[in-house]
């Protein structure tokens, strides 16, 4: 954990060994963090309420189902907005924000870009900030 993160009471975090938080992050009340491979929530990141990262899965193609998991990357400033949902082995690019009840399937690596849907799919830009408060 980096310095001045807050994470809330209410958040869900299934392996806290497999999870690092950068400095400036907050994950609020109504997370769950189901980090069966590791989490990287990096620097001013906010994973709000109610958002659900999910690093593991199964191999739908296997006799047995297999149980497979892949690491989420939350590079520095992202806001996955309320309700959200991001997919085992997702890179987020910095300043991408996922808007409300969206899902992420696959990274989406274009930097300060907003994205929404079922698919997530760029909406609109954000832009960019010159230097982040210390």
């Amino acid at each position: 954990m980096g310095p001045h993160v807050h994470i809330y009471p209410g958040v869900k975090i299934w392996a806290p060994w497999n999870l690092r938080v950068g400095s400036h992050a907050g994950v609020a009340d109504g997370v769950t963090l189901y980090n069966m491979a590791p989490i990287d929530i990096g620097d001013f990141c906010v994973v709000s309420q109610g958002a659900h990262l999910c690093t593991g899965t199964h191999d739908y193609n296997s006799a047995n189902f297999q149980l497979v998991a892949h690491p989420i990357v939350l590079a520095a400033h992202v806001w996955i907005c309320a309700e959200a949902f991001v997919s085992p082995g997702v890179t987020l690019a910095e300043g991408a924000v996922i808007a409300p009840r969206a899902v992420v399937s696959k990274s989406l690596r274009t930097p300060w870009t907003v994205y929404a849907g079922i698919p997530a799919r760029a909406i609109s830009t954000r832009a960019r900030h010159a230097k982040s408060p210390a």
